[in-house]
């Protein structure tokens, strides 16, 4: 009776190694997280920002910003500046199925630039611009890539008088016009769309801010700057008045805004949830993002 009983037990452990041997070598086949909404599988947040996608977007010690969702919330792209490395670069995965895909560096210029950062995917998915130079404050200029049938085009430096000037942070509104910031004036420009064409520019008259994200409607534009007080960086919102002007830049105070730098706002196409990146106490930094309904608390009373 005993060695049958050693015999059983001998079997259960047996199964149970198999057992686990099989749960940890599907772990390893499964490097992205099952999707259960469109923000990888992340329950959306409400009036109070939380990190985003720790451990695959946000990682302690590296240094990550700029969101940009295709306008299916399929694709996304972001840049992040790793610690044992001297560039940044813009990261990507995709929706595949039920899964995204693992994150991987997209290397549009293939080498051509030392750095590409802040990508802003087109509102009609044909484009991705983003911002590529080799040597900081002295060359930043706006390229972009034509989504072919199932990848990206060469990269492209644009053709218009953006580039003219030393240019970072751009995006597009639903119209097709493009908002950027000027390196050497420290302002906020736009360049209204001429059938694609970017022929001319012109001043966005604030009075302050700059690394903006234009709303896709063009109702309200986010910007950030140095907050007097605490001498960090807090992001703010200017609203479209019915003349064409912008309000001052209003605060979103201690719901978004902390002690430490909040910079590089954008908002996903459909227009639910604005994301920023947080600096922490070792200079690394941490997307966050927030419903839109905090947009809309600080719109003045008409």
């Amino acid at each position: 009776m005993r060695n049958n009983n050693f015999i059983f037990l001998i079997v259960v452990f047996t199964l149970f190694l198999n057992a686990c041997n099989t749960k940890k070598q599907e772990s390893k086949n499964n490097d992205s997280p099952t999707i259960v909404s469109p923000y990888f599988g992340q329950q959306p947040p409400g009036l109070i920002p939380e990190v985003f996608a720790p451990g695959i977007v946000s990682i302690n010690g590296r240094n990550a910003s700029t969101i940009s969702f295709s306008p299916d919330l399929d694709e996304m792209y972001f840049s992040a500046h790793e610690k044992d490395e001297e560039a940044s670069s813009i990261y990507f995965s995709k929706l595949k199925g039920n899964k995204w895909t693992p994150v991987k560096k997209a290397n549009f210029t293939n080498g051509g630039k030392n750095e590409e950062l802040y990508p802003s995917v087109s509102l009609n998915n044909k484009r991705i611009y983003f911002t590529a130079f080799d040597s900081i404050f002295s060359d930043e200029k706006i390229w972009y890539v034509n989504r072919l049938e199932d990848s990206w085009s060469d990269a492209i430096k644009l053709d218009s008088p953006i580039n003219d000037d030393i240019v970072f942070y751009i995006n597009q509104a639903k119209n097709g016009d493009l908002f950027y910031t000027s390196i050497s004036k420290g302002k906020m420009y736009y360049a209204p769309n001429k059938n694609g064409e970017f022929p001319e520019v012109q001043e966005v008259e604030l009075e302050f801010g700059h690394h903006g994200f234009i709303s896709p409607s063009q109702e309200y534009l986010l910007v950030y700057t140095r907050n007097k007080e605490n001498k960090d960086h807090d992001i703010y919102v200017c609203f479209r008045e019915k003349d064409g002007t912008w309000t001052k830049p209003i605060s979103f105070g201690n719901e978004v805004n902390s002690n430490f730098n909040e910079s590089c706002p954008s908002i996903t196409p459909d227009g639910k949830y604005l994301f920023f990146n947080r600096s922490n106490e070792d200079e690394s930094s941490n997307v966050y993002w927030v419903s839109t309904e905090i947009i809309e608390k600080l719109r003045p009373k008409q």
